[in-house]
């Protein structure tokens, strides 16, 4: 017990700057105080007591204005930072390290008894105020949801779901595309951000070229190499003058196109 609440104590100086020390975050802290009622009442409720476990997490909601039902499962290190209207259901999973903030329903979509209707939040897992999770799906390890998401699919590890209904952005991809406009000597970046028709058009068109100019060059090299080794046909007499051999793109006449 004691050392489940040093842990918490721990992971919530870590996690939020405004915490200035133990007893703080110990007199303070109502999402510190809903976690260790939560332990009680899910103590009852997994040993039969279940109208002492239900009557643990009403006065856990009157003290903190967090609602946990006792048949959710929570596991070590998690910060409910603020808290006040967050609503974990009864069949709710989340995982080691996860951060929430205030606002959050995890709760579920369907009415079947015994079912598992609310979602499992993986390892370390953010889910940002206000919003949504809806389902018995799992939302990976690492993954983010945006403030006032409405999440009702499953989220890959990593990724991050934004938007009503939400949807996925995943990290890597982004990094990749980024990466690649940048040896170009473009940014569809620069010039919009979010959900502005012309960035989801620019991020199509940067894919689409990256992908074309390092087909072409490719395709070149492998002509450059054949003709090297034939007898018969030297290289230069294979390869036209004016033949695009390297990866290029026009960053500047990309750039006139949006403006």
């Amino acid at each position: 017990m004691f050392e489940r609440l040093r842990e918490d104590i721990a992971c919530i100086l870590e996690r939020d700057p405004a915490a200035r020390s133990a007893w703080d975050v110990l007199t303070c802290y109502p999402g510190l105080h809903a976690l260790v009622l939560h332990r009680r009442a899910r103590w009852f409720w997994t040993h039969d007591l279940h109208w002492l476990g239900r009557f643990t997490s009403n006065f856990a909601r009157f003290l903190t204005g967090i609602e946990i039902h006792p048949g959710a499962t929570i596991g070590r290190r998690v910060f409910i930072d603020h808290g006040m209207g967050v609503v974990v259901g009864e069949t709710a999973v989340i995982g080691d390290e996860c951060t929430i903030y205030q606002g959050v329903t995890l709760g579920g979509t369907s009415l079947a008894k015994g079912a598992k209707r609310h979602p499992t939040l993986g390892r370390g897992v953010i889910v940002g105020a206000n919003s949504q999770v809806l389902g018995g799906f799992t939302v990976g390890d690492g993954a983010r949801v945006g403030s006032n998401a409405v999440v009702l699919k499953e989220v890959p590890p990593g990724a991050t779901a934004v938007g009503n209904p939400a949807r996925i952005l995943h990290r890597e991809a982004d990094a990749q595309r980024e990466a690649a406009a940048a040896k170009m000597g473009f940014s569809a970046y620069g010039l919009t951000q979010g959900d502005d028709p012309v960035a989801q058009a620019m991020k199509g068109l940067i894919d689409n070229a990256s992908g074309h100019e390092h087909q072409i060059a490719l395709l070149w090299q492998a002509i450059e190499k054949l003709s090297a080794r034939s007898r018969e046909l030297p290289t230069a007499d294979c390869v036209p003058e004016d033949a695009q051999t390297g990866e290029h793109f026009d960053a500047e006449r990309l750039s006139r196109l949006v403006k």
